[in-house]
């Protein structure tokens, strides 16, 4: 730039950012080193959580609004989609974040010994207690007590479970002396809570008095361009501890919007995590996952076939079928697909009845 423009572009109020951008336009930027690029992913996280998606900022406005109280909450979800991280995260954002977080999955344990676990034992309680021990509610005394699978959790013990969130006492197994704690419970399953109560798993009683906040985690296959940022996420940190640069194949992109991820967030990390062990420089992530099939992941089948004579009524059928099962279920998403209404989706699924045999039911969460 000559001293001439420069004095020019100096003197002339105001200075404004169009005017630097043409004169700049031809100067090409000095690279920056990868290790000192800004990293994208403080953006998109919310406690311990991350997701730029529509639907994840959407749980992330919820959970925000939830934290503060100190309300029962029921988070739902397929396995894998980071029930525990919401439960950590309400904690953490909570006013009891000072105080201990606990949690226990309630089908680990044998159906004997569930009550000990929380609520404790007395010395000499039962057969091999040989001394005393506090169960999960006396340790999360004044914080947060995590519930997980609690769909698992055998109906007896569901009885009492039910007591102590109405009451807030319990007495050790072996003890006759009741003991007051205060603590915040947030439980999680993996089931249709409603169709658990339906087939006997869970107390309709129960499933009342834990879901005052009821929270839909969504599916990984529904969260769109969060796959490959949770996919950079998981090498990132990879790289970082590896002290490495290593990256994605073209193929492995392709990979993460054809594959339907079943496993969500905990399969994409393990997957990742065993691409990169095999890999010398470029992550593979078809053939990673190959190494634990029988035969390499296909892509789901894009295509419905329509033999001629078929009619428009049972074509549209077929059509929407196929489309709701290649969406996992998701009505909403269904929809978008066709380019009708939900109302409509709802409508032809309704005249269907039973003859939408593919609709996998365990994964309404987010419809």
């Amino acid at each position: 730039m000559s001293e001439a423009t420069r004095s020019e572009v100096l003197d002339s109020p105001p200075f404004n950012i169009g005017t630097l951008e043409a004169l700049t336009a031809g100067i090409a930027p000095r690279s920056v080193p990868a290790q000192l690029r800004p990293r994208s992913h403080a953006a998109s996280r919310f406690g311990d959580l991350y997701g730029a998606s529509p639907i994840m900022q959407q749980l992330f406005r919820l959970l925000g609004k939830v934290a503060p109280s100190q309300a029962v909450v029921l988070i739902k979800g397929e396995s894998g989609t980071g029930k525990e991280l919401a439960a950590t995260t309400i904690h953490k954002m909570s006013t009891l974040s000072q105080h201990p977080f606990v949690a226990v999955n309630c089908g680990a344990f044998p159906p004997n010994l569930v009550e000990a676990e929380l609520f404790g034992h007395e010395r000499g309680g039962f057969t091999g207690a040989v001394r005393l021990r506090k169960g999960c509610f006396e340790r999360a005394s004044g914080g947060t007590l995590f519930l997980d699978e609690v769909t698992e959790m055998p109906l007896d013990m569901q009885v009492k479970l039910l007591r102590v969130l109405e009451t807030g006492r319990f007495c050790r197994v072996g003890g006759d002396t009741e003991i007051e704690v205060k603590v915040r419970v947030i439980a999680a399953t993996n089931r249709c809570p409603d169709q658990a109560v339906k087939a006997g798993l869970l107390r309709g009683d129960l499933l009342y008095r834990l879901s005052v906040i009821p929270i839909d985690l969504p599916a990984l296959r529904d969260r769109g361009s969060d796959i490959d940022l949770l996919a950079q996420l998981f090498l990132d940190q990879l790289n970082e501890e590896g002290k490495s640069e290593k990256a994605f194949s073209g193929e492995s992109q392709l990979f993460l919007h054809s594959y339907q991820w079943p496993g969500n967030v905990r399969e994409l990390k393990n997957l990742v995590q065993r691409a990169y062990l095999l890999a010398d420089d470029t992550l593979e992530l078809g053939v990673a996952r190959a190494m634990s099939s029988s035969s390499p992941a296909q892509p789901p089948e894009d295509r419905v076939m329509v033999a001629l004579g078929t009619s428009l009524a049972e074509s549209e059928k077929n059509l929407i079928c196929a489309t709701l099962d290649r969406c996992g279920g998701n009505k909403t998403r269904t929809a978008e697909i066709l380019g009708v209404s939900l109302k409509t989706l709802y409508n032809r699924l309704h005249e269907y009845g039973n003859g939408v045999s593919r609709q996998p039911a365990r994964r309404e969460f987010n419809s």
